[in-house]
């Protein structure tokens, strides 16, 4: 029995899920093309294999023929191109706000065919290694494609729901792989963090999922496993390039500046991993290589800052510099953010911010403010610094935050390089995992040197549990679960 936070689940719908942990039930009930692997690398799922033509836009995916759907339905290429035009077509329609979970397949598919049972053709947008990631999205059978609770083909079916209640999963007798070791599992739905957290305090789970700063204490618990899971939420420090006091070497001194340990330990009670980069430290994809150049070291920030024409002339504790006009003026700064609804940690982590940059004569206005007003403010141009998180992209493709053409999109730090800019798009254009690594490498190059904006930290999660149940080095929010089907008390 695991316990986890549901309130906005009112239907089973797999290609428009409302919240993490329920996306986590999804991915047991429901497989892809492609999975990724403990390597964060693309491997074959219903697709046995897959080829790309010399141009780069076409692939060709060829699909196991031994697969059925838990009610018995064959499954075949019709149906993934019904399941992939059906988060196509949501992606595309102006008349609705929300375009689904799935929706950047359709940046990346231009269109999709079954050239016969087993082998789907798709045509890109554009030549690139990143179309495999997309292909993770879930697939039903192509009459099933609206309706709620369709079958799937993975090792678990949900037999039972009851919205915030309970729901129920029980193993696939028709999955394709070795039937699942644990049969049967029971979700207790919780309506806050806070009731996830108390329903394993007092025995009513054996595990629980939760996100939750105050589930940090059972780290230590002599009766607890506890594992410790990645989400996708990055963490930065957004930086209004074009402010006249942010200059390249100011970015780069209160990078220096932030000391990322101790915002960690203390704000998140450890529930972070620190991160220079918008990319997940460890897998193939982080340059880790250029860490070294990106350190807690006040006595560079200060160099950095008298090198940006700093001092604090008048001794009053805060640093000036004349203007174009020839009047002086402080290095001060508009400090904005914003709050998540379950945990209060970025007013503590912006004081934090704030002391460090206070220390050196960087001056500070903190204000708090709702995450729309925050979002205007960036979209404007109306600040200086903010504290902001990033649901990043199941691809690892960051463009958004440093592409000059989305200044009004996601680059809110009015960050310009025609550099990055072409690094991008050659980026775009690789097909092999080799070539498009070498890109990224190039790209957080190009970050260290600019500074756009600082990135601080991965948000994690803990999967609490009395029993451990999975063998997977690479626990991932959104699949909470792998690994589920396959594991066997020694």
């Amino acid at each position: 029995m695991i316990g986890i936070q549901s309130t906005k689940t009112l239907l089973i719908r797999p290609f428009e899920p409302k919240e993490a942990d329920i996306l986590s039930v999804y991915n047991a009930v429901y497989e892809s093309l492609v999975y990724l692997d403990d390597s964060y690398l693309p491997q074959p799922c219903l697709a046995e294999s897959w080829e790309v033509s010399a141009t780069g836009k076409t692939w060709t995916f060829y699909l196991r023929q031994d697969v059925r759907f838990s009610n018995g339905l064959p499954f075949s290429a019709k149906d993934v191109v019904a399941s992939a035009n059906y988060i196509i077509d949501k992606a595309k329609d102006e008349n609705i706000t929300d375009h689904g979970f799935y929706q950047n397949l359709n940046r990346y598919v231009d269109s999709i065919s079954a050239k016969d049972d087993y082998t789907v053709v798709i045509t890109t947008k554009r030549p690139c290694y990143g179309l495999l990631f997309q292909m993770t999205f879930p697939v039903v059978p192509e009459g099933y494609v609206h309706a709620d609770n369709p079958p799937g083909t993975g090792p678990y079916v949900i037999t039972e729901f009851h919205a915030g209640e309970r729901m129920w999963l029980s193993a696939n007798t028709n999955w394709w792989k070795a039937q699942p070791q644990v049969r049967e599992i029971l979700f207790m739905l919780q309506n806050t963090s806070s009731d996830v957290v108390e329903s394993y305090e007092f025995a009513q789970v054996q595990a629980v999922f939760t996100r939750s700063v105050a589930g940090a204490q059972h780290k230590t618990g002599a009766n607890s496993l506890t594992m410790s899971y990645r989400t996708n939420q990055l963490e930065c420090l957004y930086m209004n390039n074009s402010s006249r006091e942010l200059s390249v070497e100011v970015r780069q001194a209160i990078r220096a500046l932030i000391d990322k340990s101790k915002i960690i330990s203390t704000a998140y009670m450890g529930l972070a991993v620190p991160s220079n980069f918008p990319f997940y430290p460890g897998t193939w994809m982080y340059n880790d290589s250029l860490d070294a150049s990106i350190t807690h070291d006040v006595a560079e920030a200060k160099r950095l800052l008298a090198e940006a024409g700093w001092e604090d002339s008048d001794e009053n504790g805060v640093l000036d510099r004349l203007n174009s006009e020839g009047e002086p003026e402080n290095l001060h700064l508009r400090f904005f953010y914003y709050e998540e609804p379950d945990n209060d940690v970025r007013e503590e982590t912006a004081n934090i911010i704030a002391a460090a940059l206070a220390e050196v004569g960087i001056s500070t206005k903190i204000t708090a403010m709702t995450m729309t007003d925050v979002q205007n403010r960036m979209k404007n141009g109306t600040y200086d610094l903010a504290l902001v998180g990033f649901a990043m992209d199941v691809t690892p493709d960051p463009g958004f935050m440093l592409m000059s053409d989305n200044i009004r999109s996601g680059n809110y730090n009015k960050y310009k390089s025609s550099k990055m800019d072409e690094l991008f798009k050659s980026l775009r254009k690789q097909v092999t995992q080799e070539e498009y690594r070498q890109k990224l490498m190039e790209i957080q190059y190009q970050f260290l040197q600019d500074c756009p904006f600082v990135c601080l930290y991965w948000r994690t999660g803990n999967v609490i549990s009395r029993y451990m149940y999975t063998t997977c080095r690479d626990v991932r929010e959104y699949e909470l679960l792998r690994g589920i089907e396959s594991f066997t008390t020694r």
